[in-house]
């Protein structure tokens, strides 16, 4: 090979080997991904909603799948939420909040207050307490106790109702009553 042409080799391939290395490799276009979206947080059950405000109100539909699965797994019935024992929960706790006492009896005992409502022969127990903000803090308080326990894994029940009251100048602030019944 002639000098001349080893010259003019190595110059052909000083000049065209890059050009034809980046023939079809030079880097493509390559969009931005689009943004991905943050995952949205989960939202917060409804049985750790604080009930200590003027407008709020217990969500019976979680207050009943938290109470109906500890009843279940003690061997329990479900609950199905009652009307008429929603209204007369509300009544119960909204009598405490009025008179800032916690009492079974600030109306009238549980069997006089269902027989006025008609349900003069229904089995039923009545869990009241004070001062839980929310139905998380108020189901783990029953729980804990004795008398509250033994109300909610009463046997046969299987209609509920629950209701809060709240009283800004009472030390308790919020009322809770629950009423199962057969």
């Amino acid at each position: 090979m002639s000098v001349f042409f080893s010259k003019r080799l190595a110059l052909w391939l000083a000049l065209a080997a890059p050009a034809s290395l980046l023939n079809g490799c030079a880097p493509a276009i390559v969009e931005a991904p689009a943004p991905v979206e943050a995952p949205k947080p989960a939202k917060t059950p409804r049985f750790y909603d604080s009930m200590a405000a003027a407008n709020a109100k217990v969500d019976p539909v979680s207050a009943r799948d938290m109470i109906s699965l500890y009843r279940r797994n003690e061997g329990r019935e479900s609950l199905t939420i009652d009307p008429v024992l929603m209204r007369e929960a509300q009544r119960q706790a909204d009598a405490m909040a009025a008179s800032d006492k916690l009492s079974h009896e600030v109306r009238g005992t549980l069997t006089q207050r269902l027989n006025a409502e008609g349900l003069a022969r229904a089995r039923a127990v009545e869990n009241v307490s004070a001062g839980y903000h929310t139905m998380a803090e108020a189901f783990s308080g029953w729980r804990q106790s004795k008398p509250h326990n033994a109300n909610m894994l009463a046997p046969g029940m299987r209609r509920m109702g629950i209701a809060t009251a709240y009283n800004p100048n009472s030390r308790f602030k919020v009322f809770w009553a629950l009423v199962l019944a057969d």
